[in-house]
């Protein structure tokens, strides 16, 4: 949904570009950040922008702080005094009533005996517990026989359910893996059996046996966490130095490192000129990486770090965390062994801990990734694959697992913190008022 119109400058900020001996002057991004918000009444960030050397041109594009709308703003030295907008709506569909799968009458799945393997890594996270129950019983509504496994985060045990799925006649795995690498040989007997393989929000790596790729757009969620600790420390006019430490997840999920990368992109320039001080010094991906995502590993090391670090007094400003069970470990080891204030802390997945830990003042932020939406597009594609239709996906450039461009369906996330959690989480029907203790 895109609109195109102009806005009129102030007199001041025309005046402002009269500047230099007549020769209009590229706004501040503070001036067209002020314009976006009047013009939308609502708080915005910046996300990017681009001037051409030459300063003729110029283009900024801004996303609202609840994640649900990018507006791309365009300036030109030829008509200085207006601002063009080109608005998009994105990740709104997470405030949808819970998509489910409507029977096409016409295709009958119960006599066609089509079999569905769904294989989820562990049960002790509770989206996984989520994923893989809304998959199996939406597939089922569907007429699908279908075999759900978990694999206690072990991955021998994931490769010796996934090897039972496809030698009791599976005609689709929806795979979210444990550690990709180790299922290769496998994928290959699902390929030999004509199987074809949907990896489910973490993409299998280095086989050319993978058929399509669901999941959020991942790199864009870590430059989002790491734009709300920008944003939450205004570093924009705030000098600093603030600390910082990083605790990142699984180096063996691609996702991992996809979060880390957009959030570390999203605060290098800061870090690069000290505005941001990351004391331990740890900032590589192997330094910071989270065996498992486990909330006891990350807690073990932000108590060394802690301990190491910040034992004289010294406040932790901002802790980046790529998602909820590292950030409870974080938390963990705060309320244990830290007495000053609790720094920023943002996450992924608003998991109910967190979010009664948001509502206390000890996490600022979780990105919410209605998995739901995510579960949803699994049972389409799937159900897609059996009855002959067209797969949709919407990217098929981005996602190279190193052996092909793997096609895949995006759903986007949106940030969820104190000012905004009711109504994404509670007026979705993600949440009751029960769940998080309110």
């Amino acid at each position: 949904m895109k609109k195109i119109f102009a806005v009129i400058l102030s007199i001041s900020l025309i005046m402002g570009l009269a500047a230099c001996a007549g020769k209009a002057e590229v706004p501040s991004k503070k001036d067209v950040q002020k314009e976006v918000e009047k013009e939308y009444d609502m708080d915005f960030k910046l996300d990017s922008k681009d001037i051409a050397n030459d300063e003729s041109e110029a283009e900024w594009v801004f996303i609202s702080k609840d994640g649900t709308l990018e507006v791309t703003v365009t300036w030109s030295a030829d008509d200085p005094d207006e601002f063009d907008f080109d608005e998009e709506y994105i990740g709104t569909d997470v405030i949808e009533p819970v998509p489910t799968v409507v029977p096409d009458p016409s295709i009958d799945t119960q006599t066609n005996g089509f079999k569905i393997g769904v294989s989820m890594p562990t049960k002790d996270l509770q989206r996984w517990n989520q994923d893989g129950d809304y998959i199996a019983s939406q597939l089922e509504a569907l007429g699908y026989e279908v075999d759900l496994q978990y694999a206690a985060n072990d991955v021998a045990t994931q490769v010796a359910q996934i090897e039972n799925m496809i030698n009791s006649g599976c005609d689709v795995l929806i795979i979210a893996a444990i550690e990709s690498s180790s299922l290769n040989t496998t994928l290959e007997e699902a390929e030999a059996l004509n199987i074809t393989v949907i990896a489910y929000d973490r993409l299998l790596m280095e086989s050319d046996t993978v058929d399509y790729y669901i999941t959020f757009d991942n790199y864009t969620l870590g430059q989002m966490q790491g734009d709300y600790i920008a944003d939450a420390l205004e570093l924009y006019k705030n000098p600093g130095p603030f600390y910082i430490e990083i605790t990142a997840g699984d180096p063996g999920d691609n996702n991992a490192f996809l979060f880390y990368q957009g959030a570390m992109d999203a605060l290098s320039y800061y870090i690069d000129n000290g505005q941001l001080v990351v004391v331990s010094g740890q900032t590589d991906f192997e330094d910071v990486a989270t065996d498992a995502w486990k909330t006891d590993s990350a807690q073990t090391r932000a108590e060394q770090i802690i301990d190491l670090y910040y034992s004289d007094g010294t406040q932790i400003d901002a802790w980046l965390c790529s998602n909820d069970s590292t950030a409870l470990g974080v938390e963990n080891a705060l309320a244990a062994n830290y007495t000053g204030p609790y720094p920023i802390i943002t996450g992924q997945d608003c998991d109910i801990a967190n979010i009664k830990n948001m509502l206390d003042g000890k996490q600022a932020m979780s990105m919410f990734k209605d998995t739901r939406n995510l579960a949803y597009q699994a049972v389409v594609m799937a159900d897609e694959i059996l009855s002959g239709q067209v797969v949709e996906v919407n990217d098929t450039v981005t996602y190279d697992n190193g052996s092909i461009v793997v096609p895949t369906y995006l759903c986007y996330p949106v940030v969820v913190d104190i000012n905004n959690y009711y109504e994404i989480l509670i007026d979705s029907g993600y949440y009751t008022e029960y769940d998080l203790g309110l």
